[in-house]
């Protein structure tokens, strides 16, 4: 287990994932200029809202450094986010676009690019430790899974079990019996699959950022 971590939920320098450390260590090679790496959260670290998504995308944040930055997943995400007051402007396109998160934060399941964007279930448990550290660090009121495997990466994070909350798209849930309680919030990820196929739309999207929103304001 490596020992460098600068900030709850990212570790720059771990390679605790094999397959993971080996596919970045070849990606490296194809493309010098790529981050490559872990790629650490984006926003202030105590945020009312945590944005979960599931891996770096190979050409977006594995790219970039920054999650959801450089891809079409990331179009849809920060557009939203901005529309709702999360964001300062919509632009996803480069760390450098001096995008600003405003009570927002926004992380990954899984730290490392994946071979396929498709991260193994041990994968997902290994890298589940810093997760669960950043939402104790981060405190937030509200979180979004983005997709089925979010989902069940912040119940493992905060210590339910799978089958406690189903994931569906706009579905609600409350993470624990304190006052005031976290809400987890679901929506399908925000792919470029997911869009092109209408499984997601963007009124879907815009909904569930919408009662976040909502709630957020009525929990102040």
């Amino acid at each position: 287990m490596t020992k460098s971590k600068v900030q709850p939920g990212y570790d720059p320098a771990c390679r605790d994932c094999p397959r993971l450390a080996g596919y970045l260590d070849q990606v490296r090679q194809v493309h010098p200029d790529y981050h490559a790496r872990p790629v650490a959260p984006f926003g202030p670290k105590r945020a009312a809202l945590l944005v979960v998504g599931l891996a770096p995308g190979l050409h977006g944040a594995n790219r970039t450094g920054r999650p959801f930055t450089g891809d079409h997943a990331g179009i849809l995400l920060y557009r939203t986010l901005h529309r709702y007051g999360f964001a300062s402007h919509e632009g996803s396109s480069d760390p450098g676009d001096g995008l600003a998160l405003i009570g927002c934060r926004v992380t990954n399941a899984v730290k490392c690019l994946p071979p396929q964007n498709k991260p193994q279930p041990d994968e997902v448990r290994r890298c589940n430790r810093y997760l669960a550290e950043e939402i104790a660090a981060v405190r937030p009121r509200a979180i979004l899974a983005l997709g089925a495997i979010a989902h069940r990466a912040v119940l493992m994070a905060v210590k339910l079990s799978p089958g406690r909350h189903r994931f569906a798209h706009r579905a609600v849930h409350e993470l624990s019996a304190a006052s005031p309680a976290t809400r987890l919030f679901d929506s399908y990820h925000c792919s470029r699959y997911n869009t092109q196929t209408k499984r997601l739309t963007v009124p879907m999207f815009e909904a569930v950022v919408r009662d976040i929103a909502t709630f957020l304001r009525g929990a102040r």
